[in-house]
């Protein structure tokens, strides 16, 4: 099907198509916690993201890279997996249970500027008036959706969920922070960080008594978004940056990925998209556009 073009054209493919699954997976979620607790749906979601992870990681022929592994590097995969996909979705999915899907989807869309943040205490990097401006744009835009556009009131609807939503920006930074480091092929350390997770996620289902047989629509919402938020997705965006000759260009087009998932949120969902999630969702982008325009400038 990609035989016949070019790497960078290769990697707009891949990217188109991971861009397309990461913005469904906000409707999948909020169709998917109608059937399924929310430790629940990472429970099945995570199984069928480590099935997915394991055909790749056997179809490319690199099974074998694991004894590349030290102890060290695989103590390194489990502190990781406890953080992502276990305690990031389990947070992730509760604050999309308690908010409205377009509110949720968009204040996790501003997970860069968080790792931006964290890169201050714990990559020693500083930040200048022009990151700092950033900043406040994307957290303004939170404030915006966060309050319905009554931003002069400070009255969040749902205080809760806009916390674990945040909480959720700072579990994936951190994540990505930590594993900035590590210098094992990037697909076999997924799928042991995802292996490694599992048992943390039954811990978590046993000791809230969680444990039940999916529904048949629950079953199909764990595999969509196991497949194709934690599995697939990541692969295809991964293959992308690794063969794309600018790096940046398709870097630059997660920024399509809130706005069709609000086009999707409307039309399957059938929730009225407001007009203080379009203003939050661009002061977001703008901020976001700035920080990634002001770093390629340094």
């Amino acid at each position: 099907m990609f035989s016949n073009l070019n790497n960078q054209n290769k990697a707009y493919c891949f990217a188109g198509i991971a861009i397309f699954f990461w913005s469904t997976v906000a409707t999948a979620f909020k169709l998917s916690l109608e059937h399924l607790e929310p430790i629940q749906l990472v429970l099945y979601s995570t199984l069928f993201s480590i099935c997915v992870l394991f055909i790749v990681v056997i179809f490319q022929g690199k099974f074998h890279l694991i004894r590349d592994f030290s102890r060290n590097d695989l103590t390194k995969c489990a502190l990781l997996g406890l953080l992502n996909p276990c305690l990031y979705y389990i947070i992730l999915f509760k604050g999309y249970d308690a908010l409205p899907a377009q509110e949720a989807m968009v204040i996790n869309f501003s997970w860069p500027i968080m790792l931006v943040i964290l890169s201050i205490p714990i990559l020693k990097q500083t930040i200048d008036i022009k990151s700092f401006l950033s900043i406040i744009f994307c957290y303004f835009g939170v404030v915006v959706i966060a309050t319905n556009g009554d931003v002069f009131s400070m009255h969040f609807e749902n205080p809760f969920g806009v916390l674990l939503m945040l909480i959720s920006t700072v579990i994936w930074s951190l994540f990505w922070l930590f594993n900035t480091k590590n210098s094992n092929d990037s697909l076999v350390s997924l799928f042991l960080i995802f292996m490694f997770s599992f048992p943390f996620i039954l811990i978590f289902v046993f000791l809230s008594n969680s444990f039940v047989i999916p529904s048949f629509k629950g079953l199909i919402g764990s595999i969509y978004v196991g497949c194709f938020e934690m599995g697939v997705s990541l692969v295809l965006w991964q293959s992308a940056l690794k063969i794309s000759t600018t790096v940046s260009r398709i870097a630059s087009l997660v920024f399509i990925t809130p706005f069709l998932s609000l086009v999707i949120l409307h039309f399957v969902l059938g929730e009225t998209i407001l007009f203080s999630t379009i203003v939050g969702i661009l002061l977001i982008s703008i901020g976001l556009f700035l920080q990634k325009y002001f770093t390629s400038k340094t």
